[in-house]
């Protein structure tokens, strides 16, 4: 049975109370979806194999695709130049950016969570 993360994006087909809240975890869930924003975060452009050198652990096939989703999601803008050998650079997008005080109170919910559990 394979994840079909469609669903979970769109209020129609999932009526939940809470399907709001779930579209945003579907967005920004999973290892390394908050990890590759922190990294965008700086603000300036980032390149692929920066991307991956701050994420240790991360396969490029992962890499991709979590790009990817975040691409469709509409979080990243992914530019190309037609150069040789080609460059790509990834940056947040408006919607991207609007997602920062979404981060910086989930790192600060997790810091107390992680403090209390000490």
């Amino acid at each position: 049975m394979s994840y079909n993360r469609q669903i979970t994006l769109s209020c129609e087909n999932n009526p939940d109370a809470d399907c709001a809240v779930e579209a945003a975890l579907s967005i920004v869930g999973g290892k390394w979806k908050l990890k590759i924003y922190k990294v965008l975060r700086a603000g300036a452009p980032v390149r692929f194999s920066a991307i991956s050198k701050n994420l240790a652990g991360i396969s490029e096939k992962t890499l991709t695709a979590q790009l990817r989703e975040m691409e469709n999601d509409g979080l990243i803008r992914r530019e190309v130049f037609a150069e040789v050998p080609p460059r790509v650079e990834y940056h947040l997008t408006k919607l991207g950016h609007s997602l920062s005080s979404v981060f910086e109170s989930l790192d600060n919910w997790g810091r107390e969570y992680i403090r209390d559990k000490e």
